[in-house]
């Protein structure tokens, strides 16, 4: 069986109806029949010889008596609920793993069963007269019947597997790779998987990226991570997701397990769009590095959304910022950064000088005539509500907060040598 193909077990086709007097006829013979086959599997099978007088042999003992009566319970009554008895024989499976026996082991046991069981219903029906038909019908009713269970029961070995330390961690970060998934992986892919290491899928998640302070990678898994939060820390990137909502408390406990790291917390989105949620976080992290927003310890990309945006194409904002701010192209880096200052600040403020004048820290006066310069330069271009709009895009692509301090050697070529525009003096 592969993870992929999940725990759902499909019934097998159901046979034609066996007489339901079978059942009367075999029920006698349950108690008998169960020791035989529990005898004849230590007997050949060396792995279990040992005594069964403990937990572990109750749980063996059960399984095959849970087995045999439901099996004489279906030909009494075909619709009879199995779900109590694939819930023992999952937990056979289970056990089987934890105490260290193989998958061959396993299926063993569900031949020697099937074989003992097989040999004790050919007595019986001998003894009872039953029709050659009837014994081949009855024959392939309990080889379907034990196949299921032998299904059953690899299933919960192959779930206690997947929870060994080792694989557990392989596992986890097989799903954080799921999740992850562009385009988006199926949401059944996702809950198989997810049910294998016993990680309740929530309908929405919060996705981390992860900057060490140090350049230095973290350790594979930190013990400090909740069980429920998918991380891989050892990576160019690491990145880790949290259920739900990351709370004031979770983000606590992260800065614990992850001290002397920079952590940038996507949005809280439906699983199918974390993949999208990381990558925010993972350029806000990037415009962190450059400046473009504050380097706190802990960024949060909804409150910088629009930045994000007006961010995402680096190529498309430097053509923008070349062809709206060329008439700048021959200032010094000074009259540049001090222009560009007030036209961000005359955008914000929306022309009042009053207002402008306290956001630069300087006399209206010195306001109006920058504005003179401005108004000099780019012309009908601050009467275009759309190159206004294309200025202020520009202008907040690599802004911070004001008082700005703009990389001019990012927003503009450099100045030319000559040329007919006249230079300005600064004030």
């Amino acid at each position: 069986m592969s993870v992929e193909r999940g725990f759902d077990h499909a019934a097998p086709p159901p046979p034609a109806a066996l007489p339901r007097k079978l059942a009367d006829i075999l029920r006698p013979e349950l108690a008998s029949l169960a020791a035989e086959i529990v005898e004849e599997i230590r007997a050949t099978i060396p792995a279990y010889a040992r005594p069964l007088d403990g937990p572990y042999g109750k749980s063996i003992r059960a399984g095959v008596e849970y087995a045999i009566t439901l099996f004489v319970a279906q030909i009494a009554d075909p619709t009879v609920s199995k779900e109590q008895s694939h819930e023992v024989h999952h937990r056979l499976g289970q056990n089987e793993m934890r105490e260290g026996r193989s998958l061959d082991t396993l299926q063993s046991a569900y031949r020697v069963g099937a074989r003992v069981s097989w040999r004790r219903i050919m007595r019986v029906g001998r003894r009872s007269g039953l029709s050659s038909a009837v014994m081949s019908q009855l024959a392939d009713a309990m080889l379907a019947f034990m196949d299921e269970l032998a299904s059953v029961a690899l299933d919960g070995y192959l779930e206690a597997k997947a929870r060994t330390a080792g694989a557990l961690d392989t596992w986890r970060r097989k799903l954080l790779h799921l999740i992850l998934e562009t385009p988006p992986a199926s949401p059944k892919a996702i809950a198989e998987l997810a049910q294998l290491i016993g990680w309740p899928v929530p309908s929405d998640a919060t996705p981390v990226a992860i900057c060490p302070a140090s350049g230095v990678a973290p350790a594979r898994r930190h013990a400090g991570l909740d069980a429920d939060v998918l991380a891989e820390l050892d990576t160019p990137d690491p990145k880790l997701v949290v259920p739900g909502e990351l709370s004031s408390a979770r983000l606590a406990a992260l800065q614990v397990a992850l001290p002397d790291c920079r952590l940038s917390i996507g949005p809280c989105v439906p699983l199918a769009s974390v993949a999208d949620s990381l990558r925010w976080a993972r350029n806000a992290l990037q415009l962190a590095e450059r400046g473009v927003l504050a380097a706190r310890p802990v960024l949060r990309a909804e409150e910088h959304l629009a930045t994000l945006l007006v961010n995402s194409d680096t190529g498309l904002v430097g053509t923008l910022r070349h062809r709206l701010f060329a008439p700048l192209a021959e200032m010094t880096g000074k009259q540049q950064e001090r222009l560009l200052e007030t036209l961000r600040a005359w955008l914000d403020s929306q022309g009042n000088v009053v207002e402008i004048a306290e956001r630069l820290g300087v006399h209206p006066q010195t306001v109006r005539y920058r504005m003179r310069q401005l108004q000099a330069t780019f012309g009908e271009s601050l009467r275009d509500p759309a190159a206004r709009f294309e200025m202020e895009l520009a202008l907040r692509a690599g802004a911070a907060p004001m008082p700005l301090r703009y990389p001019v050697s990012e927003l503009l070529p450099s100045p030319r040598s000559g040329g007919s525009r006249p230079q300005w003096t600064s004030q």
